[in-house]
């Protein structure tokens, strides 16, 4: 098959052990970010098989339509960047593999190191080391103060063990569901969204972006919070609702923030109010991007790949598909 690979932005997937998954394939790799659909149907118009990583490219049907050898788009987890229903009329399988109960450790991680990042200040001192000062302040310790978790899912919960492990009291806020479950994993539920945004130290969000989601941190929520407390957010951007983050920070409630996720992807505007606030961490999208999380990630997709040109398609999510596959 055609395979094309796109915003494998450091040329990693060809160094990793399931690639040779591949082997026997014609396969493409981009390694750079476009969203252009003039360009991207110009670079895709032999393509049979689209591997995507993550969210970082919109497919649409403006897209999907010029594409016409386009047989199968294979990625893990989530996707609300594609067009499922312009995949279906179309004839294009979408596998996408929701790996139930396989949190991603990798992101669970790097949250906590943004949870430590922000409260030391790490970044910011070590800046300040670097043009020759010594300290510039003081940090906060972690233990006895209280993490909360906004959304109780697989990274979720991994996270609020953490908080555990560091002597954190962890409370939870989340669907009826999901709080049964952190109960009955021995963490504490939250009274009210309301209590839960004024009593934590640190808040942080692990939920999906769904249409129930979008704009469910609210600025009246992020004014409830402690001058003292930090909110991170690893998951997505648009869980906050639009400016109600920069608008809080500069309101000093909460007194900082750790930012993994931005509105839009790559984020190359060096004046972007959070670049510039001295008492926010930024990284990259970073979460998920690690090496022995990519070997997990796309053993799944490229084991898709193989299923289909076998010619029996896994983890198909848009099903009604099968009776009009090109």
């Amino acid at each position: 098959m055609q395979i094309s690979i796109l915003d494998d932005y450091f040329d990693t997937l060809r160094t990793l052990d399931c690639f040779a998954k591949l082997a026997g394939h014609d396969v493409t790799v981009w390694n750079d970010h476009v969203q252009d659909v003039d360009a991207l149907a110009e670079r895709l118009r032999d393509t049979e098989a689209l591997v995507l990583i993550r969210e970082r490219t919109q497919i649409r049907a403006p897209l999907l339509e010029r594409l016409p050898k386009l047989k199968l788009i294979s990625q893990r987890s989530v996707y609300p960047h594609i067009d499922i229903d312009a995949c279906t009329r179309l004839g294009i399988v979408v596998s996408s593999g929701q790996h139930a109960d396989t949190p991603s450790y990798a992101t669970a991680e790097f949250t906590w190191g943004l949870v430590l990042a922000a409260m030391r200040a790490i970044p910011q001192q070590m800046a300040a080391l670097q043009a020759g000062n010594w300290q510039i302040g003081v940090g906060h310790t972690l233990r006895h103060k209280t993490l909360g978790i906004y959304g109780y899912g697989r990274i979720g919960a991994v996270v609020a063990g953490y908080g555990r492990a560091f002597g954190m009291k962890v409370k939870v806020w989340a669907r009826e569901p999901a709080l049964a479950k952190a109960r009955a994993d021995g963490f504490e539920a939250a009274d009210s969204k309301a209590s839960f945004f004024e009593q934590c130290d640190v808040i942080s969000l692990h939920m999906r972006l769904v249409d129930a989601t979008r704009g469910i941190v609210t600025a009246a929520d992020l004014a409830r919070m402690k001058p003292t407390a930090l909110l991170v957010n690893t998951s997505r951007a648009p869980l906050i609702e639009p400016n109600a983050l920069v608008n809080a920070l500069r309101a000093g409630r909460p007194g900082m923030a750790a930012v993994d996720v931005y509105e839009k992807e790559p984020l190359r505007d060096v004046n972007d109010p959070l670049l510039t606030m001295s008492n926010v961490v930024c990284t990259p999208h970073l979460g998920y991007v690690s090496r022995d999380e990519y070997e997990i990630q796309f053993t799944d997709i490229f084991d898709q790949i193989t299923a289909y040109a076998a010619g029996t398609p896994t983890n198909i999510v848009n099903p009604d598909v099968l009776g009009r596959r090109r």
